[in-house]
């Protein structure tokens, strides 16, 4: 075989393989479609689902229901600061982080039904628009992943915003007040 016909056959490998990765990845990670775009955006997919992964086997290993809320920040990222509020308690883990002119709002919990009209609502009252949700679950786990611009009469800090959403997942009833 000559060496025109290898690389032929190995490009066209190499562009069956980006194909089957740019199919196994959200579009929300993939928003061109050069070669460095589609590699890019699954490394980004993988670390997320490493992160879902380590959170429900901390999850896994909790022993109480009583340890607290806790919050974290922290800045780094290739050279950008980056602004990222954790809420960690028994019933969700919740981080909410800049990425842009939007938020990514991520919840990981038990599958809890009617929870996600509570989010949603909670980011309405507080001036947030959802552009994009994400759905997905893991035995009886589930992971919203939320993609918000956040609107001009909104005041929340990622802070605050990462505390309301973890206090939607401790209220037993829910009612939606006419505003």
């Amino acid at each position: 075989m000559s060496h025109i016909a290898v690389e032929r056959k190995r490009r066209r490998q190499m562009n069956e393989h980006l194909k089957v990765l740019r199919a196994l990845t959200p579009s929300f990670y993939v928003k061109r479609g050069d070669q460095a775009s589609i590699i890019g955006g699954v490394i980004e997919f993988i670390k997320e689902l490493q992160q879902v992964h380590q959170s429900l086997e901390a999850k896994k290993k909790r022993k109480t229901n009583s340890s607290p809320i806790t919050t974290q920040f922290t800045a780094e990222s290739n050279n950008l600061k980056e602004v990222v509020a954790s809420c960690k308690s028994p019933m969700a883990d919740v981080q909410a982080r800049i990425s842009g002119s939007n938020v990514i709002l991520r919840t990981i919990s038990r599958r809890i039904p009617g929870q996600l009209v509570k989010i949603i609502f909670v980011l309405e009252r507080f001036s947030f628009q959802i552009l994009q949700l994400n759905i997905d679950s893991m035995d009886d786990y589930a992971l919203f992943s939320f993609v918000i611009k956040i609107g001009v009469e909104c005041q929340l800090s990622m802070e605050e915003l990462a505390l309301e959403v973890q206090r939607s997942f401790c209220t037993q009833e829910f009612h939606i007040k006419e505003m």
